[in-house]
């Protein structure tokens, strides 16, 4: 499985469908939605380029913290915490591959202060007739990539994300129902403590 695709594969540049429709939810309504969701979980399913699906469940704290638990078989762990992308994968016997989150596509929705009219951050911002998508890059910096978000209206919801790397490869993560609000603890998403407890 791809799993740093989550987090690390750059996007192609996504062509803009039909012209904009009055059902096409608004960057400020969106930029509000991602700054009021403090706390949420729920269940995920990834499906990956080469067409292997996993399930598991996601857990979200911003700014900054995100957690991908799969579910078995798959052992995999993904902690995004303190400007930092762990990826756990027993099968290496080693301990996590770490990123900056700064350089990953998803840490334009856990940043503190989500501003999606930002000049340059939207390189994409459409409606089929059912949801709105835009397709979103750190202006300073492009080459780190882009995600794809599909949000859902009335209330809005966030559903889905996609990324794609450079070579065309994409990786779907859609959203069950999230359960926004209450408390997560932060050792959750402590790296440190979880690598302990791995035994890595």
């Amino acid at each position: 499985m791809k799993l740093k695709h989550i987090f690390l594969a750059p996007v192609l540049a996504l062509a803009l469908t039909s012209p904009a429709m009055a059902e096409k939810l608004s960057l400020a309504a969106l930029s509000q939605y991602l700054n009021a969701m403090k706390t949420a979980q729920g269940t995920f399913t990834q499906i990956n380029e080469d067409g292997t699906i996993a399930t598991g469940t996601i857990y979200i704290k911003r700014p900054g913290k995100i957690r991908f638990e799969y579910n078995p078989p798959e052992e995999t762990l993904v902690l995004a915490s303190s400007n930092t992308v762990a990826i756990f994968d027993p099968k290496t016997n080693q301990g996590p591959e770490s990123y900056p989150l700064g350089k990953t596509p998803l840490s334009i929705i856990l940043a503190r202060n989500v501003d999606l009219a930002r000049a340059n951050m939207i390189v994409g911002h459409s409606y089929d007739g059912t949801a709105t998508t835009i397709t979103a890059q750190d202006p300073a910096h492009p080459e780190y990539g882009n995600i794809q978000l599909k949000f859902t209206g009335d209330p809005v919801e966030l559903r889905q994300w996609v990324i794609n790397d450079q070579g065309g490869s994409s990786t779907t993560v859609s959203l069950g129902a999230l359960t926004k609000g209450g408390s997560l603890p932060n050792r959750l998403f402590d790296i440190a403590l979880n690598t302990k407890e791995r035994g890595r």
